[in-house]
């Protein structure tokens, strides 16, 4: 396999991991955008109970996916866990384009969160050890900043089609075309190093049995915790607080997450930036943070009156938690080689 200029920031590993990503987001916010749609189509008689119990499979896919595949990547490798699952993801999204009632639905999505769960920790986990530490808060940020954007493709195909079959369809047929540009990247070479030596590699369990190490863990948790919140609650369910707020019966929460989207994805490329600036991570998150509560601030008040306020202020806290790289790679870098990839992948699921 080839590795093309190992510190270079356009090296293949980097393009591919943001291709990847690219697609990861494609997938994984695509039911948000098409969801009324969708699940009315296949004969819901209550939207907000059947779009609930789908998303939360989804969720629960990723939550279990995050650790399988985390686990996997420490002790077989990180591009094992990749190949496997873009597989798993692209059958499942592929599928989804032929489901007829809402259990099909659900069992789709939960197998598509458990092969989406691997993509992200993987890659970052890739690109982190294969770039020097003073490019590789840039280098994690433009994988994020480019895989995101596939949130805003999966809109504007959905508005270009009007088909949410065919658009699950695109999903599966893109994951499929990765794989072949996936086999092009070469493995770390230090997870190759430690891949002989009589150590515990992946043990999940080991962030819980030492206090110092679940301190680490857990914190950085935490760290991503405002990103969930914002993006999963506020922009997702847009159009109920836009409800609520101002009686609006119009507002597309698929568009707020798409405005949110490109707005996050030009805020992970910055963070990168701003970071290396700064030549602090810390400093570079607490600038976001303070974006963030602003836009937090915002949401919530009286300038917050029509659908155009709305989606402005959903695009401002989409940058403001534009450090969703810079979290994982903060993540990542806290553990050992043997525990990298299991931290990575199970801390933003």
């Amino acid at each position: 396999m080839l590795e093309s200029k190992p510190h270079s920031l356009f090296n293949t590993a980097i393009i591919v991991a943001a291709l990847g990503y690219f697609v990861d987001i494609y997938d994984l916010l695509l039911f948000t955008i098409v969801k009324k749609e969708s699940v009315l189509a296949i004969g819901s008689t209550n939207l907000l109970i059947d779009s609930t119990k789908i998303i939360n499979y989804q969720m629960v896919g990723l939550l279990v996916g995050g650790i399988v595949w985390g686990v996997l990547a420490d002790k077989k490798g990180r591009l094992s866990v990749l190949y496997g699952s873009i597989i798993l993801y692209s059958i499942a999204n592929f599928s989804t384009g032929f489901v007829e009632s809402v259990d099909q639905y659900a069992w789709c999505r939960f197998v598509a969160g458990l092969g989406l769960a691997g993509e992200l920790g993987a890659g970052i986990t890739l690109v982190s050890e294969l770039l020097p530490k003073d490019k590789r808060g840039i280098g994690t940020s433009l994988v994020a900043g480019i895989g995101l954007s596939g949130c805003v493709a999966a809109y504007f195909t959905y508005k270009a089609t009007g088909d949410w079959r065919l658009c699950y369809k695109i999903g599966g047929v893109l994951g499929i075309l990765l794989l072949f540009l996936r086999i092009k990247v070469a493995e770390s070479g230090m997870f190759a190093t430690i891949k002989t030596q009589n150590i515990s590699k992946g043990d999940f369990f080991s962030f819980f049995t030492n206090a110092k190490r679940f301190k680490k863990y857990l914190f950085t948790i935490l760290i991503g915790l405002p990103t969930w919140y914002v993006i999963g609650i506020l922009v997702n369910q847009s159009d109920r607080f836009a409800n609520t707020f101002f009686k609006s019966e119009t507002l597309e929460s698929g568009k707020a997450i798409m405005f949110a989207y490109i707005a996050i994805s030009i805020g992970d490329i910055l963070i990168g930036l701003v970071s290396q600036y700064f030549k602090s991570r810390k400093k570079a998150l607490l600038l976001f943070y303070g974006i963030t509560i602003v836009g937090l601030l915002l949401f919530f008040s009286p300038m917050n009156k029509s659908n155009t306020s709305m989606y402005l202020i959903c695009a401002f806290l989409g940058f403001g938690t534009g450090f969703w790289a810079i979290f994982v790679t903060m993540g990542a870098e806290q553990f050992g080689t043997n525990l990298r990839a299991t931290a990575a992948t199970t801390v933003p699921n």
